[in-house]
């Protein structure tokens, strides 16, 4: 699909035409989860899974990056914020997300030097500045925000700033998806992959899990016309026992990705093990700094005592995460858990499924 305006790929016309292809080729029920929080907001803005066959259910996967950083992460990040002599800085939907007791937005407000910044490079910028204090930046996401906070990393070391760290807790996509299959209770069939990882990191790697688990995976855009396309070239696969990658975004990705992007965050980053809010730890699912970078570590330039928090027991965000639960279906929804007094991170996040919900749908809460 290649069009060149955005109203082209809303089209009403096209989206009935595309929903109705669906209608005639999903003879079965098929469950199928989209892995990205941008792609979750666009099919429930647009309604999309409401105009779906009963045939389809689209279930909602670990795709926000802020929603799957753990509690005690975020508790690490609200600490340091508070620290005098450091200087904070993050993307702005984190400010609201909440730890186990408050957020960054109140330490902010009780006067830690909490600063938006658009861009990991401003902080670097931030710290050249200020070289009397100490620079942190919150650096989480996806293989999309990896390649960019390894730059700053390597930035700061090229110009000899000994004032900047990063708070890291970048999470990995295929693991995620590894574990959702492996999972004793999984029903998810099919995969609709998120572009914008796919752009940097490839499809080739989604291959392996393909063959593996014999389920489909689909690359595709954020736009209805670009999901839908995905989900009709999903359920097609299904309807004839296939089960490969396909790249309905190849106007963005590639099979081996963008390599300078890659270069750049293996020469700083390696895998790891991570904690997923909601999912628990996965291993070789986290990218930490290599040794030659630990300077930039802010877990090792400062001490720490927090350990392993719990989650709300309230918030079911992780059946959520794991696709187990719609957001109107848990019973805190719009009631107990709104924006402005969140249980937990997808109800505040840009990207978050429970935020989407309440945003677009007003939906109350499933008794």
């Amino acid at each position: 699909m290649s069009l060149e305006h955005v109203d082209e790929y809303r089209d009403r016309k096209a989206i009935g035409a595309l929903v109705h292809a669906i209608e005639r080729e999903a003879t079965k029920p098929w469950t199928l989860m989209e892995v990205c929080g941008g792609q979750t907001h666009s099919i429930v803005r647009y309604g999309l899974d409401q105009l779906l066959p009963d045939t389809i259910e689209l279930v909602h996967g670990p795709g926000c990056p802020v929603c799957v950083t753990p509690i005690g992460m975020i508790d690490r990040a609200l600490e340091l914020a508070a620290r005098p002599e450091v200087i904070f800085c993050t993307f702005g939907d984190m400010l609201r997300v909440p730890g186990s007791s408050e957020d960054l937005y109140h330490v902010k407000a009780r006067g830690g030097d909490v600063r938006i910044v658009y861009s990991p490079l401003d902080a670097v910028e931030l710290a050249a500045t200020e070289p009397a204090r100490e620079v942190v930046f919150f650096a989480i996401g996806f293989e999309t925000t990896a390649p960019a906070n390894a730059m700053a990393v390597a930035m700061a070391e090229k110009r000899g700033l000994g004032n900047f760290s990063i708070l890291a807790s970048h999470v990995l996509v295929p693991p995620a998806i590894e574990a959702l299959l492996s999972a004793p209770d999984n029903r998810v069939q099919g995969f609709l992959a998120a572009g914008h990882v796919c752009a940097v990191m490839g499809s080739a790697e989604y291959e392996p899990l393909a063959r593996r688990y014999r389920v489909p995976i689909v690359i595709t855009g954020f736009e209805p016309l670009e999901l839908l396309s995905g989900i009709l070239a999903c359920v097609r696969q299904l309807e004839a026992g296939e089960a490969k990658v396909d790249n309905a975004y190849a106007r963005f990705v590639r099979s081996a990705g963008n390599p300078h992007a890659i270069a750049m965050l293996r020469r700083v980053f390696e895998v790891a093990p991570q904690t997923w809010r909601g999912l628990g730890e996965i291993p070789a699912s986290g990218l930490i700094l290599r040794s030659a970078f630990a300077r930039f570590d802010a877990t090792k330039r400062f001490s720490s005592d927090i350990g392993v928090v719990p989650e709300d027991p309230e918030c079911q965000s992780g059946d959520i995460l794991r696709g187990r639960l719609k957001p109107a279906a848990c019973t805190a929804f719009g009631t107990r858990c709104t924006p402005e007094n969140p249980l937990g991170a997808p109800m505040v996040s840009n990207e978050g499924a429970c935020a989407a919900y309440f945003r677009y749908r007003g939906l109350t809460p499933t008794t």
